[in-house]
């Protein structure tokens, strides 16, 4: 029989499988590659729409290593000179105390590598109404983006709770994390609750002010429930920018800040007990003890300079082709990203909680009004407790 002829892009071929198209027309490698790129800008932006704690933390992007290290430093004395003595570095005039300048170091180490994926079958796509690889890349960015906001919020909790890494020039720390206690009777769904809120966010700025933190880049997170309980009881006039109304006030961005703090809402808050999970080499919990309870944790506020990300791949996407599509009839997508996150400065992570914490990992206690945290002065090995209950 003759070869029969079929027609191809204005060409002519006798049946045999060709992997390439006639002169002028796009390749197959360099159209997948084109498709490749349109798929990962797309995982990428619904990534960024998503995740809401990468612009609000200090982020460094880590190559050729496995941790990066950051230096916190103490304060210094100062005094009036007496004319014709000499100065020799001490804390006083005459005075036989150095003026050392405490420094201590923090190390945050790679994370192992996380990715999300999610097999194709070109059959599925086919009789697909709707764009399957364009909703696959939307649910691949969420995925990462959820899990990258979950580490950042664990680890500002965590940052709360920790005491000061150098101690402040006066001998009293302010290097330490701050826990504010609004009372388990405040807690979300009480009548008091968002009351008690804007009160915690008055006393957090203050605290902020107080050690030094910057004013710039203050933000605070909470559950959809307590942000909304904070628009429906709260006066307008005390929390919403007067231009922020109508739609913007419906939509849940009306809010603009409380006391100079930026507020945003999330369903990534820590709210159960912390334990380590497999595979991250930075420590976002407490121990097993009450340290890592979060079941009270109303909000957190922080700045920018309460945790750091290292970043060292992504977030990127992988797929299979040629042979391996062929064989499966189907492509395997990959997204992945590799970053670690930990505590910096923790003057700047303050917690709100209702009903402090209790119990251990295995054996929860009860939160209620006889677990509140009670006030106490920020030192080298214990956080500051602040109660306004």
């Amino acid at each position: 029989m003759a070869d029969m002829n079929f027609g191809s892009f204005g060409g002519t071929h006798n049946g045999a499988l060709t992997t390439t198209y006639p002169a002028g027309v796009q390749s197959i490698s360099d159209k997948y590659a084109t498709y490749l790129k349109l798929f990962s800008g797309e995982l990428f932006k619904a990534y960024q729409n998503q995740t809401i704690a990468r612009d609000t933390v200090m982020r460094r992007t880590l190559k050729n290593g496995k941790s990066m290290q950051f230096i916190f430093t103490g304060g210094l004395e100062s005094y009036y000179h007496e004319p014709g003595k000499p100065i020799l570095g001490a804390t006083t005039e005459g005075g036989s105390t150095s003026n050392k300048l405490a420094v201590a170091e923090k190390t945050i180490i790679m994370d192992d590598l996380l990715v999300a994926s999610t097999f194709v079958y070109d059959l599925d796509e086919v009789l697909a109404h709707y764009d399957l690889r364009g909703e696959i890349a939307r649910k691949l960015g969420y995925a990462l983006a959820n899990k990258y906001d979950s580490n950042i919020f664990r680890a500002i909790a965590r940052a709360a709770r920790q005491p000061g890494n150098v101690a402040a020039s006066t001998g009293t720390n302010v290097n330490c994390g701050t826990e504010i206690e609004i009372g388990f009777a405040a807690r979300a769904g009480q009548s008091t609750h968002a009351d008690k809120l804007v009160e915690g966010f008055f006393r957090a700025a203050q605290r902020m002010d107080e050690t030094n933190v910057p004013a710039d880049g203050r933000v605070a997170v909470m559950s959809p429930s307590s942000y909304y309980q904070l628009l429906r009881t709260v006066d307008s006039n005390d929390l919403i920018n007067r231009d922020e109304i109508g739609d913007s006030l419906q939509s849940g961005k009306g809010v603009y800040s409380i006391a100079g703090i930026r507020i945003l809402k999330t369903n990534n808050m820590p709210s159960t007990f912390d334990a380590a999970v497999s595979g991250e080499n930075n420590t976002y919990g407490g121990s097993s003890g009450a340290d890592a309870d979060n079941r009270s944790l109303q909000a957190l506020i922080y700045n920018r300079d309460a945790v750091g990300v290292v970043e060292a791949i992504g977030p990127e996407v992988q797929t299979t082709n040629g042979d391996v599509s062929v064989m499966y009839q189907g492509d395997l997508i990959v997204s992945r990203l590799a970053m670690g996150c930990s505590d910096l400065n923790c003057a700047g992570a303050i917690s709100l909680t209702a009903g402090g914490r209790t119990g251990t990992q295995g054996t929860p206690g009860t939160i209620s009004a006889s677990s509140e945290l009670t006030a106490r002065t920020g030192s080298t090995s214990q956080n500051e407790v602040i109660d306004i209950a």
